[in-house]
C-alpha cells in the first residue's frame, strides 16, 4: 500500500505564531497520513517579491514567506505538545552546508529518542540560497555532501568509541558520540538526489530515495530508482530496503476554472524558476536564467524584484506547470500519483500550494479538496 506524508512550511503566522504548523499536523492526523514533515530553509525558494497580498490572499495571514522557523525546534515543539495521534516526523530536507554533520547526527538522534523511533532524516546537498548569502562555502557541494553522510553514519555506528579520520571537509579528531540508538535503530536517512553521482551516494548510504518530483517524469523516476538500487546492490546492501519516496507540490481546488486561474498567476508561474533548464526544454522553451541553469539548487530568489519576476515568468507554458506540479481535482491528482506508483513510487510526501491564490476565501477553502486527496491516496 502507498504511504502518504504531508510537508508544511514552518512559517511564522501573523496572529498565532504556530498556527500553520499546528493546522498541518492536525491535517496529517485527521487524514490518516503516515508522517508529517517540515523543510529546513532559512529563507524561501520562491520569489518573495510576488508572494505578497497583491497576488496571494493568504498573505494577510502569513505576511512574510521569508520568516521560516528552525525545523528541529518546530518538531521538538510538536513532540512536546502532541502526545496523541503520533506520526513519523521528518526533516524534508536539511542540508550539509549550513549544518555540520555532527550537529545533524545529534539533532536527528535526539528527535529519534524523543519520538520513540519515529524520525526520518531527509538530507541533501546544499541549496545556494540557504548558504552563499550567509558566508557558507558553496564549492564542491556533492563531495561535501558524500563526506557529511559518511560522517553521520560513522558517528551513529561508533558504539561510543572515539572517531578519528582525515578529511578535506569534516576531519574528526577523537570525536565522541554517546547518544544511544532507540531500541537498536537510528533515524531513517532519506537522501534527496537527482544527478548520477548523488544517486550512487543514495544507494550506498540511504534508507530512502527522496527526490523532488518536479525534476522527473514518471518514467524517468523509474530509471533513477533503478540507479539507486543498483548502487545499493554494488555496496552489498539489499536494494529493496531503499524506500522509493518523492516530494510533490499540489495545486487543487473546488473548480477547474479556479485551478486554471491559479496556474496563470505570477506566484505559481514563479515556482517554475525552480525547475531546471532541461525540464523547460522538454516544453520547447528556454529557461530565462540560462540554458545550463539547474533550478532550485542554484536560484537566489531574494534578489529579484517584482518586475523582474514578472518578466522572467511571462512565457511559462501551462504544460510545464502541469508536469512539474500535481494539478487538478482530487480524483485527477490521485490518478496522477497512481501513475507514479506504477513506476515504483512507494511513499508520496505532498506539499500543498493550493492556498497560493488571489482570493483569501478560495485559498483557505482549497484545504478541503486537498484533504480529500490525502484520504484518496490512502486507498491506492
Amino acid at each position: 500500500m502507498l504511504k502518504v506524508g504531508l510537508i508544511e512550511q514552518p512559517l511564522h503566522t501573523r496572529y498565532v505564531p504556530a498556527a500553520l504548523i499546528g493546522l498541518g499536523y492536525l491535517t496529517a492526523i485527521g487524514t490518516g497520513a503516515d508522517s508529517y514533515w517540515v523543510p529546513d530553509h532559512i529563507n524561501s525558494l520562491f520569489p518573495p517579491a510576488v508572494m505578497t497580498a497583491k497576488y496571494v490572499g493568504t498573505a494577510r495571514l502569513v505576511s512574510d514567506i521569508e520568516a521560516h522557523y528552525d525545523p528541529w525546534t518546530v518538531l521538538g515543539h510538536l513532540v512536546a505538545r502532541n502526545r496523541w495521534g503520533r506520526r513519523r516526523l521528518g526533516i524534508g530536507v536539511t542540508d550539509t552546508g549550513r549544518r555540520n554533520p555532527a550537529v545533524i547526527a545529534q539533532a536527528a538522534a535526539t528527535l529519534h529518542l524523543l519520538t520513540r523511533g519515529r524520525t526520518i532524516l531527509g538530507i541533501r546537498t546544499v541549496a545556494r540560497a540557504s548558504n552563499e548569502p550567509y558566508g557558507v562555502d558553496w564549492s564542491k557541494p556533492v563531495a561535501r555532501f558524500e563526506e557529511a553522510v559518511a560522517t553521520i553514519r560513522a558517528l551513529w555506528n561508533s558504539g561510543g568509541e572515539l572517531v578519528t579520520w582525515d578529511s578535506p571537509f569534516f576531519p574528526l579528531h577523537n570525536a565522541a558520540f554517546r547518544l544511544p540508538p532507540y531500541r537498536g535503530t537510528w533515524p531513517r536517512m532519506w537522501i534527496a538526489s537527482h544527478g548520477p553521482r548523488m544517486l550512487r551516494v543514495t544507494g550506498r548510504y540511504a534508507d530512502g530515495w527522496f527526490p523532488a518530483a518536479f525534476h522527473y517524469r514518471p518514467k524517468d523516476y523509474a530509471g533513477g530508482l533503478q540507479s539507486v538500487r543498483s548502487a545499493a546492490s554494488d555496496a552489498g546492501r539489499d536494494p529493496l530496503s531503499v524506500t522509493a519516496a518523492g516530494m510533490f507540490f499540489v495545486l487543487t481546488g473546488h473548480r477547474r476554472d479556479h485551478i486554471d486561474e491559479a496556474l496563470d498567476s505570477p506566484p505559481i508561474k514563479a515556482i517554475a524558476l525552480n525547475t531546471s533548464a532541461r525540464v523547460w526544454a522538454r516544453h520547447g522553451v528556454s529557461h530565462p536564467l540560462g540554458e545550463h541553469f539547474t533550478g532550485a539548487q542554484d536560484i537566489i530568489p531574494q534578489v529579484f524584484d517584482e518586475q523582474t519576476v514578472l518578466s522572467l515568468t511571462a512565457d511559462v507554458p501551462r504544460s510545464l506547470l502541469r508536469k512539474t506540479l500535481l494539478t487538478g481535482t482530487p480524483a485527477e491528482i490521485v490518478d496522477q500519483v497512481a501513475e507514479w506508483r506504477d513506476h515504483g513510487l512507494q511513499y508520496v510526501v505532498l506539499s500543498n500550494l493550493s492556498g497560493i491564490q488571489r482570493s483569501l476565501r478560495r485559498g483557505l477553502s482549497a484545504n478541503l479538496p486537498f484533504g480529500r486527496i490525502l484520504h484518496g491516496l490512502r486507498k491506492l
